[in-house]
């Protein structure tokens, strides 16, 4: 650490509560205050060697001060603080979760053969031929399952799930 970190880090040492107290009484939040005083102390950095002596402290006020004023004009006019925060608006990411637990649910309540056409048909996409294949089953068969496992999931699912046109919702 060089003279001028030096000199920069005791005069904040120094003088870091008084400057935070004032950012406090300039925001009136303890965290913009910090903020603030973080981001005026930057700038204050970047001209440390002119800015030393006895107006110190006059010339840090005034770069909070100014430094207030810029973030106030940035922003001040599209944040309104309020007392509690709104409803997040955007898509559910539980639901997604929620819908692929109640499909495993329903698997699971299904008979192995039935869960396994219903997952090398619709998770795997295999045609009928190659499903009768990999279980050692007719054709017919694989279509008895589908049609049988798929009439179950059907009855396990609420009432709600289907639209008026038969489609799921």
């Amino acid at each position: 650490m060089d003279e001028r970190d030096a000199e920069f880090a005791e005069y904040v040492g120094e003088r870091s509560a008084a400057l935070r107290r004032y950012a406090y009484l300039l925001t009136g939040d303890l965290a913009s205050a910090d903020d603030l005083l973080q981001d005026a102390l930057v700038k204050v950095y970047r001209r440390w060697p002119p800015v030393t002596g006895p107006g110190t402290d006059a010339y840090v006020r005034t770069v909070i001060a100014r430094t207030h004023i810029s973030v106030w004009r940035r922003v001040g006019r599209r944040e309104v603080p309020v007392a509690e925060l709104p409803e997040a608006q955007g898509p559910d990411v539980m639901a997604g979760v929620a819908d692929r637990d109640e499909v495993w649910r329903l698997l699971r309540g299904l008979g192995p053969r039935q869960r396994a056409v219903v997952v090398l048909r619709f998770w795997s996409d295999l045609p009928e031929a190659e499903i009768a294949a990999v279980l050692n089953i007719s054709t017919g068969t694989v279509k008895s399952q589908l049609h049988r496992a798929l009439a179950n999931l059907r009855a396990a699912l609420p009432d709600d799930t289907y639209a008026p046109d038969g489609g799921l919702r």
